[in-house]
């Protein structure tokens, strides 16, 4: 009984740390086409709607728990490089 008590809070954390990681932030690897990006967004949680080049970045404008965000990727490395939450 411990075992499965002990083994239930361990996949609790670890579902909720994974769950934590899916967060955008500067930095993260989402892709270098605005399909990979698309549907990376989408896999995390995102409604895309709009997505655009501009300046040489990809931009993405995105909506999640009713918060509207843009989002600029870099084609070169597929990484995150602005963040703008509105």
């Amino acid at each position: 009984m411990y075992k499965t008590i002990l083994a239930t809070a361990f996949f609790a954390a670890f579902t909720a740390t994974s769950a934590l990681a899916m967060d955008l932030s500067t930095g993260t690897q989402l892709g270098t086409t605005m399909e990979q990006i698309q549907a990376k967004l989408t896999e995390m949680g995102y409604e895309v709607r709009k997505a655009e080049m501009e300046d040489g970045k990809i931009e993405f404008y995105v909506v999640k728990d009713g918060k509207m965000s843009e989002i600029y990727v870099s084609p070169e490395t597929g990484k995150v490089t602005k963040l703008e939450t509105k």
